[in-house]
């Protein structure tokens, strides 16, 4: 059964004009690429199980949850496996979705796709106007309806408005410089007014410097333009069919982004325009590589996806029960009492759980076993498979029909194709992807070469590709099977920036390092996150961009950092590197890292649901106990200690209803846990007692606080003259 539907999803057409026209979609079952090899040779990526439900039934779901009506899915890698799918999923004769595939054998990019269609258009008609586009590996839940009216209406008023965009907020990593789903940042240019887009630009960014180069005719007919570096490509677009003629003209066109979309931009004969449409509320995102597998997996358990989550039916899922710390598990589970199932964690059907185990952030396919004393963290456990005693499993993908022997241990940014064997006590490496299947003898050169269609069995491959097991010993100990794939030349950086695991402590370092000695580096070639570049200014103008004000802006990515951190679970340390190269890239003092990472502190627990001032204070008092390193990190001095207070002040004064009430019970909380030492503490009471009378609110709060404080101070003091006294006595006696 299909997620129930909003009211009023239909687009209505003017029925004078054209009458009604169905609401159609292309999906693109194969990605062109070859990022989640060894995987994706065995079976078609669209088709992997993302939380326990294929890929594919997502992006359905959404599309026929939305209003469309017709979609067809275009089959290339592993075609007779998504169109056997398909035929026997309730998507085969779904009542509001009719779903129909087009297989091309020959297509090796999704230009090749779309010209394809566009080819099959001539002689069946079947796109009757504009479409929406979108890949098998996407996950959303947008609504569409006012989105492709909007284009409608566009297109009505300027007949050159053939392509809208869906854009999204994504704040890159300062040191990595990629999304939170492992893409490169994206630089894009956009009119103010019309949203049209101007320049679109992900693999020529100067990030040693901070820099993007634009053409100097950006200008000459756009009086002002809007700049981001902190958007995210949705890859969902709503067409007119002129996209699909574009592409047949143009046979040069083969990415949709690095070809067509440049193209278009650049193309002053004919002057077609793409314009874009940004999402605040609503959920988007595409599963390009591994990383993003990872975080939109946790997205969806922690429910931002919703109603695409576990525990609701949807495209013929079987739902799980949610329970207590967000663990979804099966009705059937056979769990030992003495194992500890932690928070966000998935279990499937008919899956049995041993003695002792422990399982975390992690999601477990159905009907596998597993045995006792066995630990997994942060992984991706398929179905059927089967993990024997005390093994070690950490931030690693299983394929369905594994087999762990006994003792085994799985590194960070483990890949384990399907029906691999490890051996037992065998230790598999970091980041290595491991296959029945060997490694092809030469790579392809062109990253949207994978058409590999496996349908018929793994050995059925293309011509040129030598994938057959060859009678060696095993790579993965006496009694495993599989070869360990050697990491290609060049692709070494690759492996950490797209696994599953989080970045390398080490990694990080260097690249910070790399950004300290970088005597190049000037402050003020930092690109801020957005603002508007005018044809008579010589500078961009932001809202944060005055000198005065580059702390405001510091703050507001200090804040999105820590939220990331918190969102995917990454290590205080690593939270602090980043924080460090925020420092670096703005100037910035430990004083002023304190102040912005106590705020982003304070601002969660506020934002975090609470029904009394009790609970507000548990909300507050948890995030401080759990980031306390964070915060430890930049209040080492006293100075730094009051710039704490002072911006808890501020704070309160600013949310004097919520957080003023709590001003002492949290300051004595921090000193308690040595955040705060009693030196800081009486410094500002100090400085606060000459104040005015309103600017003494809190002061007069911690009245009680500061005095006890005071005596605790000098009965201290007294102790160390008595100290002093009785040890000059002693040096007196003869």
């Amino acid at each position: 059964m299909g997620a129930q539907k909003k009211g009023g999803a239909r687009v209505s057409e003017d029925p004078v004009e054209q009458g009604h026209q169905r609401l159609q979609a292309i999906l693109l079952a194969d990605s062109f690429t070859t990022k989640f090899r060894p995987v994706t040779l065995e079976r078609p990526k669209v088709l992997l199980p993302l939380v326990n439900v294929p890929m594919i039934d997502y992006t359905l779901a959404w599309l026929e949850f939305a209003g469309i009506e017709e979609v067809f899915v275009f089959c290339c890698a592993h075609s007779t496996q998504i169109i056997d799918y398909l035929d026997n999923s309730e998507w085969h004769s779904h009542p509001n979705l009719s779903v129909r595939t087009i297989e091309s054998q020959k297509s090796i990019s999704a230009g090749d796709a779309l010209r394809y269609i566009y080819e099959q258009q001539a002689e069946t008609s079947q796109i009757q106007g504009d479409f929406v586009l979108v890949s098998g590996d996407t996950v959303s839940n947008m609504p569409l309806a006012d989105l492709i009216q909007q284009h409608r209406e566009r297109k009505k008023k300027d007949e050159k408005a053939i392509m809208t965009m869906v854009i999204k907020k994504s704040k890159p990593s300062p040191i990595t410089h990629q999304s939170r789903l492992g893409t490169d940042q994206l630089f894009i240019a956009v009119d103010p007014k019309t949203k049209q887009l101007l320049h679109y630009e992900e693999d020529k960014i100067d990030h040693a410097r901070g820099s993007v180069c634009l053409d100097k005719s950006l200008l000459e007919n756009n009086p002002s333009v809007l700049l981001y570096n902190d958007m995210q490509d949705c890859y969902i677009d709503i067409c007119s069919p002129e996209v699909l003629s574009l592409f047949e003209d143009n046979f040069d066109y083969q990415h949709l982004r690095r070809h067509f979309v440049k193209g278009v931009l650049v193309d002053d004969i004919m002057g077609y325009k793409i314009f874009t449409h940004e999402i605040h509320s609503s959920y988007a995102a595409r599963m390009d590589n591994f990383r993003s597998y990872d975080t939109v997996s946790k997205d969806i358990i922690q429910r931002w996806t919703f109603p695409y989550v576990p525990d609701i039916n949807f495209s013929g899922n079987r739902p799980l029960k949610l329970g207590r710390q967000g663990i979804y598990r099966a009705s059937d589970v056979i769990q030992s009492r003495s194992a500890d199932v932690g928070p966000s964690t998935v279990i499937g059907y008919g899956t049995k759980i041993g003695d002792g185990d422990r399982i975390l952030n992690s999601v477990i396919g159905n009907g596998c076993s597993i045995g006792s004393n066995v630990v997994i963290e942060g992984s991706y456990i398929w179905n059927n498979v089967v993990i024997e005693d005390g093994c070690k499993i950490r931030n690693a993908i299983v394929c369905d029909g594994v087999k762990i022997r006994a003792g085994a241990v799985l590194q960070p940014g483990v890949v384990l194709s399907f029906n691999v064997v490890v051996g037992r006590d065998f230790v598999v490496p970091a980041y290595s992807k491991v296959s029945l299947l060997q490694q092809p003898t030469k790579e392809d050169s062109d990253e949207e070469l994978e058409c590999v269609d496996t349908s018929s069995g793994a050995a059925d491959l293309l011509s040129g590709l030598n994938l057959e097991m060859e009678p060696r010993a095993s790579e993965l100990g006496p009694d495993g099977a599989g070869y360990i794939w050697e990491v290609c030349e060049g692709a070494h950086d690759e492996e950490w920036k797209h696994s599953v695991a989080p970045i390398p402590m080490d990694k990080v370092a260097e690249i910070v390092q790399a950004m300290e000695d970088d005597d190049d580096r000037e402050d003020e070639s930092f690109v801020p996150t957005s603002g508007e570049l005018r044809s008579d200014a010589d500078s961009i103008n932001t809202d944060m961009n005055d000198p005065c004000d580059d702390y405001g802006y510091f703050e507001k990515e200090v804040e999105g950092t820590f939220l990331r951190a918190v969102e995917e679970g990454i290590v205080v340390d690593l939270a602090i590197l980043e924080v460090n190269s925020l420092r670096l890239s703005y100037n910035m003092e430990s004083a002023d890292c304190a102040g912005a990472a106590f705020f982003s502190m304070m601002k969660l627990a506020v934002d975090t649901p609470h029904s009394s001032a009790d609970e507000l204070y548990k909300n507050a008092v948890s995030i401080i106990a759990k980031w306390k390193r964070l915060l430890g990190f930049y209040v080492k001095k006293t100075d730094e200690q009051i710039e704490v207070i002072m911006k808890f002040e501020e704070m309160c004064q600013e949310t004097a209803r919520e957080l003023g009430p709590l001003f002492a019970k949290i300051l004595h909380y921090m000193y308690e846990i040595d955040v705060l030492q009693e030196d800081a503490i009486l410094r500002w009471a100090e400085e606060k007692a000459g104040a005015d009378e309103a600017d003494r609110v809190y002061l007069q709060q911690c009245e009680a606080f500061i005095q006890w404080l005071k005596e605790a101070s000098e009965e201290e003091d007294e102790d160390e003259d008595e100290d002093e006294v009785g040890e000059e006595e002693e040096v007196k006696k003869p």
